[in-house]
């Protein structure tokens, strides 16, 4: 009975996200809201169909958040259509790289004297706080491959890079917890050395991955007409692909697996010249799929377009589980999550470390007022921050990790009703203002 229930609900969710998505473009109020408040009905404290221990089950739903956050990183560094070498990238690598880790820095003091945690789980706290949602972020994402404006591009760039990022941080908060000891005793070169290995070997082995994997599926189809399958199966592929070869190296497998997304892109942007991948691939009628993929002028924007129309579609289906799990996690402690020390960390967080770690890393730059403050705002927390804290339950001592889950959460929640209210709004409000320039 249980089952048959499940499949009802599941199925009912889907289909009616599916008929009112193009309502919730309208409405101050995004998708992920919805799913949690699914998931708060279906957990102990209503229908008590998913019943979850964060503790007991952290190993599985880590890889089940792995795997979500794998997809979203790859859908996103296909929609990034811009050389590398194209100076709107600094702002997306200040907000990735410096912000992060200003951000870093201020939450673990934060909460070192005005939560009163110790280093260790104070400086864990922060790790898992500090990387913005490449997932629930829908509406202040670029639009489109191709779209460049400032503010978009940025912030989507910036989800893509920091996840990754946070990963040294998270495991020099364990190393803390374990040996108890200060952020000083163990940071040393040996911590900053592996850090850069670990971004720099990322990105290249990505990189090279998804240049070399789309370079050659086209070569076949196109010299040889071989090699037309279904372009989801490359999609995943080359993601585990590159998630495997990441590991093999030491290295941080969701920059990888972003860094092969920017890759495949890349390929096309320069096989198609001054053509949008759209316009490139052009109208293709069914019978005409496989000449189209095989069109040595459109085959490399016909395999980017199909291997992004399928990461989209991965990317819903992924917030819907997350979001699912993260509600059914709120209903069993929601009584116990608002103390006073969440609601501080959520205003600190919010209103001042991340506006304070923005403006830092933004200083000289060519972003406008309203484009800064937005940036500022727009720190989404959701899967990324679930992932780590997760992440940590399985990996630091439980006397350290176990605190911190309700900050986590809680943060987490505010995030997504709270950016989720407001993006719709602001987002309008920023384009008739650049359509007024």
């Amino acid at each position: 009975m249980i089952e048959t229930i499940w499949f009802l609900v599941v199925g009912g969710v889907l289909i009616f996200m599916g008929l009112a998505s193009s309502t919730f473009k309208r409405l101050p109020i995004s998708t992920a809201m919805c799913y949690l408040a699914i998931g708060f009905a279906i957990g102990p404290g209503a229908a008590n169909l998913l019943t979850l221990d964060l503790a007991r089950d952290a190993t599985v739903l880590r890889r089940i958040t792995e795997v979500a956050m794998l997809a979203s990183l790859f859908a996103i560094g296909l929609r990034l259509r811009v050389p590398p070498t194209d100076r709107i990238w600094i702002l997306p690598i200040r907000l990735g790289f410096v912000a992060m880790v200003l951000t870093v820095a201020v939450l673990t003091l934060f909460g070192v004297y005005v939560l009163g945690l110790s280093w260790g789980p104070s400086l864990l706290l922060a790790a898992m706080l500090a990387p913005t949602d490449p997932v629930l972020a829908h509406d202040v994402q670029v639009e489109a491959p191709g779209d460049i404006d400032l503010l978009r591009f940025s912030l989507t760039g910036e989800g893509g890079l920091n996840d990754g990022i946070a990963l040294p941080f998270a495991l020099l908060g364990i190393a803390v917890c374990r040996f108890e000891a200060t952020p000083n005793e163990v940071l040393h070169w040996d911590f900053a050395l592996q850090a850069m290995w670990g971004i720099a070997g990322a990105l290249v082995s990505g990189w090279l991955l998804g240049a070399l994997s789309v370079r050659l599926v086209a070569y076949l189809r196109t010299r040889h007409g071989q090699a037309l399958g279904p372009e989801g199966f490359y999609a995943l592929g080359l993601i585990a692909l590159s998630y495997g070869v990441a590991e093999l190296l030491h290295t941080y497998a969701f920059l990888a697996v972003f860094a092969a997304g920017l890759a495949m892109r890349r390929v096309e942007q320069k096989a198609s010249g001054d053509k949008s991948a759209r316009q490139a691939v052009g109208n293709i009628d069914a019978d005409d799929v496989g000449a189209a993929a095989a069109d040595p002028e459109r085959a490399h924007a016909f395999m980017a377009e199909r291997v992004h129309g399928f990461t989209i579609e991965l990317e819903r289906i992924a917030e819907v589980a997350i979001m699912l799990i993260v509600g059914a996690v709120l209903a069993t402690m929601w009584r116990d999550l608002f103390t006073w020390r969440s609601c501080a960390l959520i205003v600190a967080l919010f209103l001042v470390l991340r506006p304070a770690a923005v403006e830092a890393s933004l200083i000289g730059s060519q972003a406008t007022s309203p484009q800064r403050r937005l940036m500022s705002w727009f720190g989404i927390r959701g899967i990324g921050s679930f992932y780590y804290l997760l992440y940590a339950l399985e990996h630091a001592p439980r006397d350290a990790a176990g605190p911190l889950v309700p900050l986590v959460i809680a943060t987490i929640v505010a995030s997504v009703i709270v950016h989720g209210i407001t993006a719709t709004p602001l987002m309008n409000r920023y384009r008739r203002a650049r359509n007024d320039e």
